[in-house]
């Protein structure tokens, strides 16, 4: 097994698979007590070549390795990739182009979200090693053993991706994979500025004071977070920024009034930077609040019965093309288009219009209804009778 410790081997290596069609990448970080990932190895393979590469090393400058990243001639393969995705863009070069084999056997009719070990199990007939599992990836020396599991985590995955990429061309869904691969590289997903921190949110309200404060207090937050390195949820709690956006404490007893406030807030370092955070936003309500649209009809009171019709046609559709209902729509998505037939989701968009989206209209329109035969599920045309003249 090659381990790479220093900057010559790095570049050597790089080199060594700077030909190949493809690179299997993995890797292994730490975040539990963190804001920013912590990197802590990295795994790739080709046909050719396989290594695990050390970033905590003295010796070495990982530069060389992000350049294959953005090689665009050479197409990085990973398992579940969003999180490995988010590291390389904190390095300043998102892997493109991209397969996620995640996804892929999604569309592939291999289920919902399916982990790598199924996936190699189920395609490659091999039943993965998992006593390396909870390793501390941060402390070293590293064992062999911890080394040799972190490597198959790519060696399979090289194996098994011309197959599974095989599959779906000859189902003709290739292009639906490419077409989640441009969303999932899409810079704007790893954006960390502060200030768009309240999209990751959910608004109640559509005041503007409310929303000011709402975005003055994620982002205070998210702030903060970045500057100490620690996760979201300890600075301050999703439903607590609700609550401030809310009541809008302008004093220390207004934020001990708060239930989801920890008790003392107002009293830590934290209480006098968070409070003039929201008295910025209150005294520039107007041109500091976000603007939210709202689009599409007021909502429809027969929107819930819809909603668990919709829920029956996607499984019904899900199983006779064989594919992961959660990679065509989302419970979000079919309460979109209850309400409204031009609503701004996927669902009436690209491949998921044609595989559900088009079927789902018509169904609204009393175009095709769902009938049970036996056990499953079947759509069925409405056939109407003809006009009387």
């Amino acid at each position: 097994m090659t381990t790479i410790t220093t900057t010559a081997e790095l570049t050597a290596f790089c080199e060594r698979i700077q030909g190949s069609p493809f690179v299997a990448v993995d890797t292994e970080f730490m975040r539990e007590t963190t804001y920013w990932p912590k990197l802590c190895l990295i795994q790739a393979a080709t046909p050719e070549a396989e290594a695990v590469i050390d970033p905590l090393s003295p010796d070495i400058d990982l530069s060389p390795f992000l350049a294959v990243m953005a090689d665009e001639r050479i197409e990085k393969v990973f398992h579940a990739a969003r999180q490995d995705v988010e590291i390389f863009s904190n390095l300043g070069a998102i892997p493109r182009p991209l397969f996620d084999t995640q996804i892929a056997g999604m569309a592939a009719g291999f289920g919902e979200q399916i982990a790598y070990d199924a996936l190699v199990r189920q395609m490659l007939k091999i039943d993965l090693d998992k006593s390396s599992r909870f390793t501390d990836w941060a402390r070293r020396p590293l064992s062999e053993a911890q080394l040799t599991y972190a490597l198959a985590d790519v060696t399979h995955l090289a194996r098994l991706f011309p197959m599974l990429r095989g599959r779906l061309e000859e189902s003709g869904r290739l292009a639906w994979v490419t077409e989640e691969m441009r969303a999932m590289t899409d810079p704007a997903l790893y954006d960390m500025d502060p200030e768009i921190a309240w999209k990751r949110l959910r608004p109640r309200k559509h005041t503007a004071k409310y929303l000011a404060v709402f975005r003055g207090v994620a982002a205070w937050r998210e702030r903060t977070a970045q500057t100490r390195d620690q996760p979201r949820g300890r600075i301050l709690k999703d439903e607590a920024i609700d609550e401030l956006a809310t009541q809008v404490p302008l004093d220390a007893d207004g934020f001990n009034r708060l239930r989801s406030v920890p008790k003392g807030f107002s009293g830590s370092k934290f209480g006098p930077e968070l409070l003039e955070a929201i008295k910025d936003a209150v005294n520039n309500a107007d041109t500091y609040a976000p603007v939210l649209h709202r689009t599409g009809p007021p909502p429809s009171p027969a929107a819930g019965a819809v909603v668990e019709l919709l829920k029956v046609l996607l499984k019904a559709r899900a199983e006779d093309a064989d594919v992961a209902s959660k990679l065509i729509a989302t419970v979000a998505d079919l309460e979109k288009i209850a309400n409204d037939d031009n609503a701004d989701s996927p669902v009436l968009q690209g491949w998921r219009r044609e595989a559900f989206g088009e079927d789902a209209l018509r169904l609204k329109r009393g175009e095709l209804a769902l009938v049970l035969d036996g056990t499953r599920v079947r759509v069925v045309e409405v056939r109407r009778a003809p006009k009387a003249t």
